[in-house]
């Protein structure tokens, strides 16, 4: 597999950091290389915040993106959505959740941008607003095929707690639904 990047943004305190944690260790498991770097503003609780992802079957030397390497994006905050959009390579893909974030007619051009609402999933047809991460991470991974999804589950739930277990598996089903569906659209 050639090097996989791909970031996940948010504010502080919306918890979608989970998913690049889960996505390096699951990479590391499967006997190869993962690694996560996460920028927090100042204001932690609410300010923006990014993680990139990079995986790889070979040693990472240098574990930050830069602009216009990153193969997907995810956002669910429209701050950090234009702070850090510009590093998606032209052509990429980036899901937004349309209640939260807002594109211009040009980011739509430059990008494939997909819309799946991923807190109102979360709060509404899981019942628990944490399991965005979850969420997330399905999405990802069914767009960017980037790890065996049986081991990525497995460690989805070694990294939440049991008690939990539950409504992250039905946010991890719901998370391929949606995936699944907005990649049958836009090939048709």
């Amino acid at each position: 597999m050639a090097r996989t990047i791909m970031r996940f943004t948010g504010v502080g305190g919306q918890g979608v950091l989970l998913a690049g944690e889960i996505f390096a260790a699951a990479k590391i498991k499967l006997g190869g290389y993962g690694v996560k770097t996460a920028t927090y503003t100042s204001q932690v609780r609410g300010g923006p915040t990014v993680v990139d992802i990079t995986l790889d079957d070979e040693e990472i030397f240098y574990p930050y993106a830069n602009d216009g390497e990153v193969d997907f994006m995810l956002s669910v905050a429209n701050v950090s959505y234009n702070l850090f959009k510009n590093g998606v390579t032209e052509g990429g893909t980036i899901i937004i959740d349309p209640y939260l974030v807002h594109p211009t007619e040009e980011d739509r051009k430059k990008w494939n941008i997909v819309e799946i609402p991923i807190i109102t999933i979360a709060k509404e047809e899981v019942g628990l607003v944490l399991t965005q991460s979850v969420i997330a991470l399905a999405i990802a991974n069914t767009f960017m095929k980037a790890i065996d999804p049986e081991t990525l589950k497995e460690v989805m739930l070694s990294k939440v707690p049991k008690k939990v277990h539950e409504p992250n598996l039905k946010a991890w089903e719901l998370g391929i639904k949606y995936a699944e569906e907005a990649i049958a659209k836009k090939d048709s």
